[in-house]
């Protein structure tokens, strides 16, 4: 596992970014840039499971590790989602206790969101090349 990070300075409030970055309505707005039609299965509270699915049903089944509402937000990642159904095989087991989190701080009037998240070599680009992409549009959308 290989741990990336991203950070973008955004001219909103922390709950504004928050609201963008974790509610039905928004999450699939700015995660499309990850799957076409892409979002999460989940009730957004601490502890719960969530699953980040496409619309085919693949996608991700992982928890919600940790939560404070308008600061942080840590996802654990347990391994992958095929048509719907949990996938335990290697590639899947190479995810287990994958760590994404999302870091709000707020300064002057502006929120930093930091980003940091665990990933296989395979994907180290994928995640260069969009999660950039990701950070502009929930930018945009908090502003």
């Amino acid at each position: 596992m290989k741990t990336l990070n991203y950070s973008i300075t955004i001219n909103a409030s922390k709950d504004n970014v928050w609201n963008t970055l974790f509610t039905d309505e928004n999450y699939p707005k700015w995660v499309y840039v990850f799957a076409e039609g892409a979002y999460a299965k989940t009730n957004w509270q601490e502890g719960s499971p969530v699953d980040f699915l496409t619309p085919n049903g693949d996608g991700m089944f992982s928890k919600i590790h940790q939560k404070i509402p308008n600061n942080l937000m840590v996802f654990n990642h347990l391994g992958f989602i095929k048509a719907g159904k949990k996938v335990y095989d290697e590639k899947s087991k190479a995810w287990e206790n994958a760590k994404e989190s999302y870091q709000l701080i707020e300064k002057h009037g502006k929120t930093e969101l930091q980003v940091s998240m665990d990933t296989t070599e395979e994907y180290i680009d994928f995640f260069n090349e969009t999660f950039p992409k990701a950070l502009k549009i929930i930018k945009e959308l908090s502003e």
